[in-house]
């Protein structure tokens, strides 16, 4: 995609094709001008941003009013450079390159990698700015790219294991539980701790039920939390929903679980001082009379 003004194409060209980047790597690439004569401009600027964009739900601004406004963009990365002196381009295509250390601005101990939430969002992008003489308008090109945060600790092994049965339901009193058809669903996942380019892996077993059962799904959330002094918001919200079963299975058979996490809306479980982005999976067994039993599991993903 580029910007087309008059007789001028700017575009920016980063040397790694799939734009995805480490902090502390060097971020380079060219600047292309393709222009069908000559023109006089007033400099050629780069601009790196790295911000971390937070806000509330409707239901949460009431609750938080003073909180809702301070919630102001965190600049983790800001910085500008001149590329090219006020000059002259000359007709035809004119690469200029730039190269810039991917690190934190000062004031912020990290980055924080790309992701796409709904509560949360933090996104990196460079703009290429091309100030033009008197009565020309400026031209500005910008691109996003991806900042992917290796965690430091390594993924920790345990096997996660559960049983649902209607005792273990937290929605439903005791004294209605013997009205609640007679079931046990047991299964496990192999990590609670799970690498993001890894798939959730497990098992699920419908060991006794005596509804008929519609289908077993597994739903992937989000759990974002925005907070300062003035209190804390948390909201959870569905990424993705697969179904790993259909209709009135089998009473016994394990059924495996296999769900991929889904690139730039999911991220390595982060914890800061004023958000925090984490994630559960929802293993829910539908009845065949639209009634939902469900087990939450909350997980934590990191990447290496």
């Amino acid at each position: 995609v580029c910007c087309w003004f008059k007789m001028v194409v700017v575009d920016i060209r980063l040397k790694k094709v799939d734009r995805v980047y480490n902090p502390g790597e060097i971020l380079s690439g060219v600047i292309v001008l393709d222009a069908d004569s000559s023109f006089s401009h007033n400099g050629i600027n780069i601009t790196i941003d790295g911000v971390v964009t937070l806000q509330l739900s409707s239901k949460s601004v009431g609750m938080f009013e003073a909180f809702y406004n301070s919630l102001k963009p965190i600049d983790v990365i800001k910085t500008s450079f001149e590329v090219v002196k006020a000059g002259k381009i000359p007709k035809g295509v004119t690469e200029l390159p730039f190269e810039f250390e991917l690190k934190p601005s000062p004031g912020h101990d990290q980055l924080f990698e790309t992701y796409h939430g709904v509560f949360v969002n933090i996104q990196y992008s460079i703009t290429c700015d091309l100030f033009r003489t008197f009565l020309s308008k400026n031209i500005q090109k910008k691109i996003e790219f991806i900042v992917e945060c290796p965690t430091k600790e390594p993924p920790k092994e345990g096997r996660v294991d559960f049983t649902i049965t209607p005792q273990s339901l937290g929605n439903v009193k005791k004294s209605s539980i013997d009205k609640v058809p007679k079931f046990k669903v047991t299964g496990h996942l192999d990590s609670a701790q799970i690498l993001i380019t890894r798939p959730l892996t497990g098992e699920v077993c419908v060991e006794t039920s005596e509804a008929p059962i519609k289908s077993i799904e597994l739903q992937l959330v989000r759990v974002e939390t925005c907070g300062c002094a003035e209190g804390w918001a948390k909201e959870a919200t569905e990424i993705q929903n697969i179904q790993i079963a259909d209709g009135d299975v089998l009473r016994g058979p394990k059924i495996p679980i296999f769900m991929v996490f889904p690139r730039l809306f999911t991220t390595p479980t982060v914890s800061d001082k004023t958000f925090k982005i984490e994630f559960e999976v929802n293993l829910v067994v539908v009845l065949a009379d639209g009634h939902l039993i469900s087990e939450n599991l909350p997980i934590k993903l990191i990447r290496n």
